[in-house]
């Protein structure tokens, strides 16, 4: 079973049974300080009343704060819930610790705990000091020196844990927020391209549609009694339906081209989604020594960064699949060399090396993609822009080295790209 099914993200819910688990055992782990409360009732010290209700108490105690911590560190209940779950707690923790001695004062770190966890910060600012107060004076007031040292001692724990906490759900609910945050930009993105489409389906083919109608209209009129010119209108039309045919098929076209930015997007998110630890550009270098003044995606040909695109998706594809590598590196950077400039991008793993890529790129068939999107369609995609592709180990002798290589100087960077 994959981690990913194993451990649960900061502030993502659990998904499946295994990752309830993992939670509630990583959850659990802190109730180590239930120690002194679990060793009053087996040293026998106490009535068996009193040990059965002592038990049934912490059970219930445990129970409580359980719930508040599994449920609500990421989502915060309404005040009059968490209140009431938290007076529970309170009570259980006063009367477990007035009848059955001081080693109970520990049920009020959890109290302070939960506080922390469940209530906004301007509450629990002040009521999270109110309980430690409340423990300190449950403990100097049971009288014994060793009640008195134990408060004491538990002061600073209650305090640290709590504020610990604070930042703890701080860091939870701030995770929560930038992944709806997210979500939303998706969805917004996905809005806007769903109306670039409308837009630009309703420019291919309002013109087109509304002249194709007209035509026909005026070719029905014309039959029977003028053929000759009902057949130069069905000429129009279909010279009109052509036209409008091969601007949607260059539109979308234009819509499945990759872009060199949305693949080194997509190539953060593989490589870090598989484990690998990714160094990946953010974005084209910069022009400056390239293309003056011109935009760093302008100033590359659409062929060549329609090219480096696919390379890029194909190499990224390969090292998660096909590689077992822990890190991968991709370089992007220009190069002056005595046939011209090129942009040189560069996908360096430190996997099985050139075995297990290589087989992947070849086939092509492991990565979903068309036929001859391996070592062979890449070559040749990169020599339809006089670019090159070579391959080999990495420079450590383990792993694997990809580089494709494009010209800069193929077409002029200014001229209107597709």
């Amino acid at each position: 079973m994959s981690d990913d099914q194993t451990w649960v993200g900061i502030g993502r819910p659990p998904a499946t049974r295994r990752q309830v688990g993992m939670k509630l055992l990583w959850i659990c782990v802190w109730l180590a300080f239930m120690s002194a409360p679990v060793k009053d009732l087996v040293d026998g010290d106490h009535s068996p009343w009193a040990t059965v209700s002592g038990g049934l108490g912490l059970a219930a105690f445990v129970g409580v704060y359980l719930r508040l911590v599994f449920r609500h560190t990421s989502r915060s209940p309404s005040i009059s819930q968490a209140g009431r779950a938290l007076a529970l707690l309170t009570g259980l923790a006063v009367v477990l610790a007035l009848t059955l001695g001081p080693p109970w004062l520990v049920l009020f770190v959890y109290v302070s705990v939960s506080v922390a966890a469940t209530l906004p910060l301007r509450i629990a600012g002040w009521l999270v000091p109110a309980v430690c107060a409340l423990m300190a004076g449950l403990g100097l007031g049971a009288g014994g020196e060793g009640a008195r040292d134990l408060a004491v001692e538990l002061l600073l724990p209650a305090l640290l844990a709590a504020f610990a906490m604070t930042g703890v759900r701080q860091l939870v609910r701030t995770t929560v927020e930038l992944r709806e945050a997210r979500a939303t930009v998706a969805q917004l993105a996905a809005n806007e391209e769903r109306l670039r489409l409308a837009r630009d389906l309703h420019d291919l083919l309002g013109h087109s549609l509304s002249l194709i109608t007209l035509k026909s209209e005026l070719a029905g009129r014309m039959l029977p009694g003028h053929p000759e010119q009902a057949a130069l209108q069905v000429a129009d039309i279909e010279q009109v339906s052509r036209q409008a045919l091969a601007d949607v098929r260059d539109a979308v076209t234009g819509y499945r081209r990759p872009t060199l930015p949305g693949e080194l997007a997509g190539a953060r998110t593989a490589l870090a989604a598989a484990g690998i630890t990714a160094a990946v550009p953010t974005d084209v270098p910069d022009p400056d020594g390239l293309t003056a003044g011109v935009p760093a995606t302008d100033a590359l040909p659409a062929g060549s960064e329609e090219a480096l695109a696919w390379g890029l998706r194909e190499a990224v594809t390969n090292v998660v699949r096909h590689s077992g590598a822990r890190t991968c590196t991709v370089t992007l950077a220009p190069r002056q060399t005595l046939a011209g400039r090129f942009l040189e991008l560069t996908v360096v793993d430190d996997g099985r090396g050139g075995a297990g890529l290589t087989s992947g790129i070849a086939s092509g068939a492991e990565t979903g993609a068309e036929p001859g999107n391996g070592l062979t369609g890449l070559r040749e995609r990169l020599a339809a822009v006089d670019g090159t592709l070579s391959t080999g180990p990495a420079d450590a002798g383990r792993g694997f080295r990809l580089t494709l290589s494009v010209p800069l100087d193929a077409s002029d960077p200014t001229a209107p790209r597709p």
